[in-house]
């Protein structure tokens, strides 16, 4: 990181002098938003029909190298040339990707919220193509509300590889200690913790409240009904 980019670092304007208060970070899809790939071609194909589609062309694998910087144009090359018969749903599914974003998760975007008023340093860290980003914050306000996001897709490296935490560390200074990684994939997580940042996996924002404030992190308790406490 060069002293320009240190100085323009958005975290500076949380530091108080002294210790920085920890920073966290938040995967996106499926803990900020929702991702439900099917959506993109719910107008064309059932779910039987979706997973079917799905396996033929690999799109797990697909989906990864374009979250890794291969261009949707290249990708869907790659699939002409391998399943020509799923070329034209393929090529629907990256023009209509807008439409597999469910909306935000429900209860994150208040974690979020509260952690920002408390002036807790939040970024993201997400798997994501770089082509179909732009769709994220409309779909999850929220996403807005992050101090910055490391988009795998800019990157060139993907989730849970460790170069892309070490990105992450490196680009806003972070003290690895002192920094919590949500995420709901079990890969990634380990992937932050083989780094030495404190991760934890997202399955809810229920829990996920209980565990930040855990760790002693400013949120408020969600009263549980008939518990009788706040």
């Amino acid at each position: 990181m060069t002293d320009v980019d240190a100085a323009r670092n958005p975290l500076d304007a949380h530091r108080p002098d002294g210790d920085a208060p920890t920073t966290v970070v938040f995967d996106l899809g499926g803990v900020v938003v929702g991702w439900d790939p099917y959506m993109a071609l719910a107008d064309r194909l059932d779910r039987s029909a979706w997973a079917e589609f799905a396996e033929a062309i690999d799109f797990p694998g697909v989906n990864l190298a374009m979250d890794g910087g291969l261009s949707h144009a290249a990708a869907r090359e790659r699939v002409a040339a391998s399943h020509p018969e799923h070329a034209a749903t393929f090529a629907r599914y990256c023009e209509n990707f807008a439409g597999s974003l469910t909306g935000p998760v429900p209860g994150t975007a208040e974690i979020i919220d509260e952690l920002a008023a408390a002036r807790v340093p939040l970024l993201g860290l997400t798997n994501w193509s770089a082509e179909t980003f732009v769709h994220a914050r409309p779909a999850a306000p929220a996403i807005g509300r992050l101090d910055s996001v490391v988009v795998s897709g800019e990157e060139g490296v993907v989730k849970p590889d460790p170069a892309i935490f070490e990105i992450l560390i490196a680009r806003y200074a972070l003290d690895p200690a002192r920094t919590v990684f949500i995420d709901d994939s079990p890969a990634n997580v380990r992937g932050a913790e083989a780094v030495g940042i404190a991760a934890l996996r997202f399955t809810g924002a229920d829990r996920l409240r209980e565990d930040l404030r855990s760790l002693g992190l400013p949120l408020r308790r969600v009263a549980r009904v008939g518990s009788g406490r706040p």
